[in-house]
């Protein structure tokens, strides 16, 4: 059985897309450099639900801030009055829509493979998708109680 962390997974957008991937999000505010839209392959970008530019900056002049940085974006994410968090939903909604997860007949969506986080960054340790997805797995896992 899948579970809703088996349905978002997180890819960097440099790494070669494969058929598992499912439904392909970038997640990341900028275009990532030296990429073209043939070759990272997304279905979609969401711009919207990454970090503000403020943010960004901020983090980036010192990468010792992790851990403030995953309270500062939470907060970006779950602002009421933020665009961050109407994008969240939206995303939300498409994990939803891809998800394999079986259907009141106890069978599964045939064909749906789940959704990816594509990002650009290069540290797979600490960047804003994993914070993206940890929120967004709350989220979907609150709606399908």
């Amino acid at each position: 059985m899948s579970t809703a962390r088996d349905q978002v997974r997180l890819k960097r957008v440099y790494d070669d897309p494969e058929p598992g991937d499912g439904f392909r999000v970038l997640v990341d505010r900028l275009w990532p450099r030296g990429l073209t839209k043939a070759a990272a392959r997304v279905d979609l970008w969401m711009k919207e639900v990454a970090p503000s530019t403020d943010l960004r900056r901020w983090y980036h002049a010192d990468l010792s801030r992790w851990a403030d940085f995953r309270k500062r974006y939470k907060a970006e994410l779950t602002d009421r009055q933020g665009p961050a968090r109407a994008a969240l939903g939206e995303l939300r909604a498409l994990v939803l829509e891809h998800s394999s997860s079986p259907t009141r007949g106890g069978k599964g969506s045939a064909g749906k493979q789940g959704v990816t986080l594509v990002y650009g960054a290069k540290d797979a340790e600490q960047n804003h998708a994993l914070v993206l997805r940890e929120v967004l797995l709350r989220r979907v896992g609150r709606g399908r109680g």
